[in-house]
């Protein structure tokens, strides 16, 4: 297997909101998705979640083929394996359980498949340890919420992964006009989580020494630095925060605030007194909206974030390759 073309079925392992987000773009791809979910009502959940989430594939542009039929259930995680050409594993973020079924999947699978995992902090030295036939094409393919409409991947080889089963998974995640980020090395909660939790531990902080509310600790980030954010990444816009020397002269300029203590380096407790700040907050700021009216807001604005971001992004003329 060279490329994303020569991939036709899909397994899906574990059905949560990732795993029917996995399904949902798989679908639209125009992939034939065998899903595998010991819950009795987990069918019933994918279907309805793939049905809600269909409109805005529909906008986003459905392949040739896609279609909501292509979608199979099996009881029986061993024949939801027979034919896969590669396998999307799920499972609640376990430890033990995620080494444990990718090495069930490794067992049963056929030789030639990837095995991804959505794990976003287990690292994949970890989950391939207890393969037995094939670990060197066990790999961690962290994506991101709603999984049908966010193009980041990153994607993170083990001690035994071959590059081979990285470069694979890149060309499938590519053909899906996906943005698989490859990392160079192991690392707990790879780049992505691991940024936002920086942001989540300080915003806590903020919150539970009453700076800040949710909602404004919210819009610091909405109004300011997450529309910069959005179209460059801290770096570039930092780069362009320095003049016409940029980040040269924006280090040389700023550089020593690095040594003050504004951050706190771990997290605070989470005491009741917090949890409710929190809790009460975010249910404030929703407004009494229900969580689906919030997704159809939210998935409309990823659709037309990713149109502007196309046009305007530095490197839009470049190769799509992260």
């Amino acid at each position: 297997m060279t490329s994303g073309e020569s991939i036709r079925n899909i397994t899906v392992v574990g059905t949560g909101v990732i795993g029917n987000g996995w399904i949902t773009r798989f679908l639209a791809n125009g992939y034939q998705v065998t899903a595998f979910d010991p819950d009795p009502e987990a069918e019933s959940k994918t279907r309805e979640a793939v049905e809600r989430a269909w409109p805005y594939m529909k906008k986003m542009g459905l392949a040739d083929g896609a279609s909501k039929d292509k979608l199979f259930f099996e009881q029986d995680m061993q024949k939801s394996l027979k034919h896969a050409d590669f396998i999307q594993e799920n499972v609640p973020e376990r430890e033990e359980l995620k080494r444990s079924v990718i090495a069930d999947i490794d067992k049963y699978a056929p030789a030639k498949a990837v095995i991804a995992s959505s794990t976003s902090g287990i690292l994949p030295s970890v989950l391939q340890s207890d393969c037995q036939n094939h670990p060197e094409r066990v790999i961690v393919a962290h994506p991101f919420n709603p999984v049908y409409l966010i193009p980041l991947v990153e994607l993170v080889g083990g001690e035994k992964t071959m590059k081979d089963s990285i470069e694979r998974a890149r060309i499938f995640y590519e053909s899906m006009k996906m943005k698989p980020l490859v990392v160079r090395q192991e690392i707990e909660g790879h780049i992505g989580d691991r940024l936002m939790e920086a942001i989540w531990r300080e915003s806590l902080h903020i919150v539970n020494d009453g700076v800040a509310t949710t909602e404004e600790v919210d819009a610091s980030i909405i109004y300011g630095p997450g529309i910069r954010w959005a179209l460059m990444g801290p770096f570039l816009t930092l780069h362009m925060g320095g003049g016409k020397q940029g980040m040269k002269h924006l280090l040389e300029q700023f550089g020593p605030a690095l040594k003050l203590p504004w951050t706190k380096l771990e997290a605070p407790e989470l005491t009741d007194e917090l949890t409710e700040k929190v809790v009460k907050g975010t249910e404030s700021q929703t407004n009494q909206v229900d969580m689906e009216e919030l997704e159809e807001r939210r998935d409309q604005f990823l659709i037309e974030i990713q149109q502007v971001l196309e046009k305007y992004w530095p490197g839009a003329n470049l190769s799509g390759r992260l």
